[in-house]
């Protein structure tokens, strides 16, 4: 029976190459702080764990479903109506019985935001797209106690990477959300601002885009792809083997096209290419936007515990 440091070694051997085994010391001692444990979130979850990051915050209000499946990675028969969060937890302490995972189970709000960030290195937004004020108040708090913030998003069966230093362009900056904007102008803005190329909707059919069911097309080689680019600028942030990609910097990756984009957008959405982006998105989504404003967005949990 191995030790918790044999089994470690163990399981982390075939790292070394990749990182020293110094680094991957510094790995097992990091800790990072994921939001949100459903498509995104729970692949981060287990692709870091496995990379052999050793202490996690994970947050998540929700259970999972069997309209889940087809991208989570937490969704199994045997996980239907179970917590995300409870279950993500299992599977990483089933990975490497050693790592330290604490869990919000009631997701993220402004009651314990200062414990989640608490003594992190490093934050991965993998909040829900019709979460905006949950997204909004993780990267105001993050950017108030000096943390980065890493994004991706699964768009149609490409990825995108992005990011924001805590000194760097502010997320509503990037993004051009102002307080008073309406759910379906804020969303346009966000749709606009993590996928710049866009070319997902030339394959992506948007009529099953449901706003009154915060629902929409996804695939898990989409999931899979995103995993890839996050996870790879998380040990990047963590090592600090070189700058990180943040705003208004962006990458973006669709094998299904065969593209790969490298961008900076100096005003973010605010740039008048972007402006131009806005209008046409505006336009293609314009049937849709008074079910937007009706269904509004997820809100925060008023009062949250940890576990």
């Amino acid at each position: 029976m191995l030790n918790p440091d044999e089994y470690y070694q163990s399981a982390t051997q075939r790292n070394i190459g990749i990182v020293s085994r110094d680094e991957q010391d510094k790995l097992r001692q990091s800790r990072v702080a994921i939001v949100g444990m459903g498509g995104g979130g729970g692949i981060y979850l287990t692709t870091l764990v496995r990379m052999g990051i050793g202490h996690f915050h994970i947050a998540d209000f929700d259970t999972f479903s069997v309209a889940n499946v087809n991208r989570q990675a937490g969704a199994m028969s045997s996980t239907v109506d179970r917590p995300k969060v409870q279950v993500m937890a299992e599977i990483a302490r089933d990975i490497h019985p050693g790592v330290q995972v604490q869990t919000f189970d009631a997701g993220l709000s402004a009651h314990n935001v200062e414990e989640f960030l608490r003594g992190v290195d490093l934050v991965v937004d993998a909040i829900d797209v019709f979460a905006q004020p949950a997204r909004l108040l993780l990267y105001q708090s993050a950017r108030r106690l000096g943390l980065p913030v890493l994004f991706g998003a699964p768009l149609g069966l490409s990825a995108t990477l992005g990011g924001f230093a805590p000194d760097g362009m502010r997320f509503e900056d990037y993004f051009d959300i102002r307080e008073g904007m309406k759910p379906f102008d804020i969303m346009m803005r966000f749709v606009v601002g993590i996928a710049p190329k866009g070319r997902h909707w030339t394959y992506m059919d948007s009529s099953h885009v449901a706003p009154e069911d915060q629902t929409g097309p996804s695939s898990a080689a989409a999931i899979s792809l995103v995993a890839g680019l996050v996870c790879t600028e998380a040990l990047v942030a963590l090592l600090k083997r070189r700058p990180l990609t943040v705003a208004p910097e962006f990458l973006q990756f669709d094998p299904y096209l065969g593209r790969f984009w490298r961008g900076r957008l100096r005003w973010g959405n605010r740039g008048p290419l972007q402006r131009l982006k806005l209008w046409f998105a505006g336009k293609k989504f314009a049937a849709l936007a008074e079910d937007f404003n009706q269904a509004g967005f997820q809100r925060i949990p008023e009062h949250t515990a940890a576990g």
